[in-house]
């Protein structure tokens, strides 16, 4: 569904003439005072074939389809040799990225009541996001603009989550904050709902500790009406003993227990905003049983309830003595893996891949506690689509063209040394330049990555086995504050850098379990590379531990 018709069903638009350039297969063009204004086609990702009186596309994941003339383009890019980049290339300044104040903002709900039919409603939020789109792409080229949610559907659960959160939990990847924090998001809580957020920086054992808290400063600098908190959660090994007989649970998914380092945080910073209009002690006592093992208590969890279609009542905060707090971010950033950690077992599903949660739904951490997960959802940006490809926004199995996020990363990090290959056309006397394309033949003949028919180096799945590593941070490429690297001794002296020393040491016990070597992933996520709908097991989520030492040692 291109983005013509996207507008045709959410507002009327005048046709325009089609531009005979070549591309028209992949571009619409409508005239907007006698502009050409070109506009990409959708694309869902993964669609599913229609079922009668059911769309199992509603919820899915829509970016706009890159042209065959713009993927050419980049695989012949690909192909030449590139520069290894200074360290102040992995800085980013958030400004740069949103440009606050112009057209990249959010689609804002248009102003409802309840006497309003439901029809009414959505008429309105149709028109608005025609809107919406159109002011972007009236605005900003294509080829400039990053991927972002073009399904209506998705950013209704957002409004949905929004509406019911008293706390909003903006969650983020330490590797890449800025690019998940948009602070369109920021002034639409805090100023127009007025209500609180905490930045949870996520992930925290895949970054240096003096990255963490140089990208902590920098947010609370940036934005002092908001409480961070440094969390990360993952699965461990066994399950646990929820007092069931043995036949009641091989008749049911396995609840896993899992591990999570920022409760504590998390739960202190609720308390200075609650200020004691909820009781909160359930919760404490929660968090210290888990910290004690005690993990039948730890792992108790009151009913889940998924709310699709669900009437929301008038909001009133902290009703009937409940914290409600929304977990919001974009794809990938352990939105699920954190209610996970927080209930201490599994209550959610989670993967790797982008768009896997659908629709919102809510878990009673306590009687007094709620929590509401939502799916991820990309804002729009001036990000470059390569970083968001690495940063796991955009479905591996879904890239067309795998080798520039490669050539990307190499760029960034020394991914010739830290995978240990040999360049394709080296001999005793030469030592050509490397590309991304050799990059991923080098990977291919040392992985034994083959065609199934002519018995040839796979490339592509090569690349993609590289992208699922630097997405699972088995390979990681971290973003930096503008003027990190110039003062990053400062910050490796912090005092808040040996706090989050401190954390981190807390999950080496379990990661001394996992294995080491990168090289040695799963065969199964490199075999979803060639699955056409990138899909993945529900249980198979990221296991992530202190990987950014790998870099270091090299």
């Amino acid at each position: 569904m291109g983005i013509r018709c996207m507008l045709q069903r959410y507002g009327n638009v005048t046709k325009g003439p089609r531009p005979d350039d070549g591309s028209s297969e992949d571009l619409d063009s409508d005239s907007d005072h006698g502009n050409q204004i070109s506009r990409p086609m959708v694309m869902p990702i993964s669609p599913q074939q229609l079922k009668k009186g059911y769309d199992p596309n509603r919820f899915r994941l829509q970016f706009e389809k890159e042209t065959e003339t713009d993927i050419n383009r980049r695989k012949r890019q690909a192909m030449k040799p590139y520069h290894p980049m200074p360290e102040s290339a992995l800085e980013v300044d958030l400004a740069d990225i949103y440009r606050p104040g112009s057209v990249l903002d959010m689609p804002k709900r248009p102003a409802w009541t309840y006497k309003m039919s439901r029809e009414k409603v959505e008429s309105q939020e149709s028109k608005m996001f025609a809107a919406y789109l159109e002011k972007i792409y009236s605005s900003y080229e294509f080829k400039d603009l990053s991927y972002f949610e073009l399904n209506l559907e998705t950013w209704r659960q957002l409004w949905r989550v929004l509406e019911m959160s008293d706390i909003v939990l903006l969650i983020t990847d330490i590797r890449h904050p800025a690019i998940h924090f948009p602070p369109a998001l920021y002034n639409y809580v805090i100023n127009d709902l007025q209500k609180h957020l905490i930045l949870v920086l996520n992930k925290i054992d895949l970054a240096p500790p003096s990255l963490v808290v140089a990208w902590r400063s920098y947010f609370q600098e940036k934005f002092p009406d908001i409480h961070i908190v440094c969390f990360t959660s993952f699965p461990k090994k066994g399950i646990v003993n929820d007092g069931h007989d043995q036949k009641v649970l091989l008749s049911r998914k396995v609840r896993r227990s899992h591990v999570a380092v920022g409760p504590l945080q998390l739960l202190a910073a609720c308390e200075t905003i609650c200020q004691g209009q909820v009781d909160l002690r359930e919760w404490k006592q929660k968090i210290e049983a888990e910290l004690k093992g005690e993990e039948s208590l730890a792992s108790q969890v009151l009913e889940s309830i998924t709310m699709e279609d669900g009437v929301l009542q008038k909001y009133e905060f902290f009703k009937d003595g409940t914290l409600t707090m929304g977990c919001v971010g974009h794809p990938n950033v352990g939105k699920s893996s954190l209610i996970n950690g927080l209930c201490g077992c599994k209550v959610v599903s989670a993967s790797r891949t982008p768009g896997h949660t659908k629709h919102f739904q809510t878990i009673f951490l306590t009687p007094s506690v709620k929590l509401c997960d939502s799916p991820g959802l990309v804002f729009p940006s001036l990000v470059d689509k390569q970083l968001q490809i690495l940063s796991g926004m955009y479905p591996i199995a879904q890239v067309r063209e795998p080798y520039t996020p490669v050539g990307f990363l190499a760029q960034r990090i020394p991914l010739v040394k830290i995978l240990k290959i040999t360049h394709p056309d080296a001999d005793e006397t030469s030592s050509p330049e490397w590309s991304a394309y050799d990059i991923c033949d080098a990977w291919a003949e040392k992985r034994g990555f083959m065609t199934a028919k002519a018995s040839r180096r796979d490339v592509y799945r090569a690349a993609n086995n590289i992208l699922r590593l630097a997405v699972d941070g088995k390979l990681c490429m971290n973003i930096a504050p503008v003027g990190y690297y110039a003062n990053k001794g400062t910050w490796e002296e912090h005092p808040g850098t040996q706090e989050v020393i401190i954390m981190q040491q807390q999950l080496r016990e379990v990661s001394c379990d996992e294995e080491s070597d990168f090289t040695s992933s799963d065969e199964h996520a490199d075999q979803e590379s060639s699955h056409s709908d990138g899909t993945e097991n529900d249980d198979n989520e990221t296991v992530t531990s202190n990987k950014f030492a790998l870099l270091q040692e090299c």
